[in-house]
């Protein structure tokens, strides 16, 4: 069996590069379809600071190469250009990896909460597209039950930050003081109820929530005492507005040049500061040229995010302790996975020879009692069972394709090798 992980995160590609190949809640089924042409078993876990494939194989295809193919696919990029980018790992390292984005090590603010809700939905997305086999399925919940463990036994999220919270600590650091400012919220999913309640919690004394839906922006702003709008009523919010956050999950640009130098035309000196932490982005990277417009990304917040991983380098170590623990157990359950089929069969051609021998030998001998019968049982049981000790304890120990195929091919037996 082969655990493969292929991925694009934001250690490695700017926000250009990511959002090319971002996929959304909405597009997350068509994605697994076109992914099910590559690999039969896939998962992709998609955030705002990755997008990455896990698969597993038992033979065929090599799963690392497709989920290449398909990730070069939506980036429409030779394989070359492709490599400047992505990274690719097997079996345990893909595993120790998949572990350290579930415990938020991988983060780019550690420690955060968000992704294990993520990697929730990617599972749950892609076993009702009918791709998760069993060992993606036994790797992810135990990915899962890491992150929690790691959470619960470690000071690794401790006052835990978010994208979102950041975003409105860089405002603040910006603006200097948001209690008299008026933050536009663009965006009423997770992300954009953050921002909301860590600007409220800030002080902010008027906050606006815009969504496509304007339904959810009043259910949002209802909670916080903020006010609702729908995306049309943009213009005029943007007007009086000293801070937008955009976290929207458009598949398409919500603010272009032209729309901002409207409205900056019509502000005097007044100066608008713009946090995109959307991915894809919200905002034409061309807005932040509009004069007295300050834009920022997702990856300006990298001085923040770096602080906050320095404050908890001494509970990093302690979290991994846990997260090798783990791997060592899922990689012990791949290796009985993988031989379990192999034990079988020379268990039960064992047991056959056996059988058929000890039949042989009973039909040339006198008539036995019950007991003598039972005794030369479980003498011939006893004698297999120690002759095939040691072949199933090398199975166990190595637990490699080699080491199967090695003893398929002494014993003869007819039984499917998992790669």
């Amino acid at each position: 069996m082969r655990f493969s992980l292929v991925g694009i995160d934001h250690q490695r590609a700017a926000v250009a590069i990511r959002e090319r190949v971002a996929i959304s809640a909405g597009q997350l089924q068509d994605s697994l379809a076109l992914l099910r042409l590559h690999v039969p078993h896939g998962i992709i876990l998609s955030t705002c600071n990755r997008t990455e494939i896990y698969s597993a194989g038992n033979g065929g295809a090599d799963p690392q190469k497709a989920s290449l193919e398909f990730l070069r696919t939506r980036l429409d990029v030779t394989d070359a250009e492709l490599l400047d980018y992505v990274y690719t790992s097997e079996d345990r390292q893909a595993a120790e990896h998949l572990f350290r984005v579930a415990s938020g090590l991988e983060s780019m603010i550690v420690g955060e909460f968000e992704v294990l809700g993520q990697m929730r939905q990617a599972l749950d997305a892609a076993e009702k597209a009918g791709m998760v086999s069993l060992p993606l399925r036994h790797a992810f919940y135990g990915a899962l039950r890491t992150g929690r463990r790691v959470r619960e036994e470690t000071g690794i999220s401790k006052n835990a930050l978010s994208v979102s919270s950041v975003a409105v600590d860089l405002a603040a650091r910006i603006i200097g003081d948001l209690k008299k400012c008026k933050m536009l919220v663009i965006g009423a999913g997770e992300a954009g109820r953050l921002v909301a309640k860590v600007a409220g919690d800030m002080g902010t004394p008027d906050i606006v929530i815009a969504s496509r839906t304007k339904e959810r922006a009043e259910e949002l702003a209802s909670t916080l005492r903020g006010t609702a709008i729908d995306l049309d009523s943009l213009p005029d919010e943007l007007m009086t507005a000293n801070v937008v956050v955009t976290c929207a999950g458009a598949p398409h640009r919500i603010m272009d040049v032209s729309h901002i130098e409207t409205v900056m035309r019509d502000r005097a000196e007044s100066p608008l500061l713009i946090i995109d932490i959307a991915l894809p982005r919200n905002v034409e990277p061309e807005v932040g040229r509009v004069p007295n417009v300050f834009l920022y990304n997702i990856d300006d917040l990298t001085e923040i995010s770096n602080a906050n991983r320095k404050q908890r380098e001494s509970e990093i170590g302690r979290a991994e302790e846990i997260l090798d623990a783990e791997v060592g157990q899922l990689v012990s359950w791949w290796q009985d996975s993988d031989i379990r089929p192999i034990v079988g069969a020379l268990m039960s051609k064992a047991e056959e020879i056996r059988s058929a021998q000890l039949n042989k030998t009973l039909s040339r001998l006198p008539p036995l009692s019950e007991e003598q019968r039972e005794n030369l049982e479980a003498m011939t049981k006893s004698i297999v069972t120690k002759i095939l000790k040691e072949p199933i304890q090398y199975l166990k120990s190595n637990g490699n394709t080699y080491g199967a195929e090695m003893v398929k091919e002494v014993f003869q037996l007819d039984a499917e090798i998992r790669a």
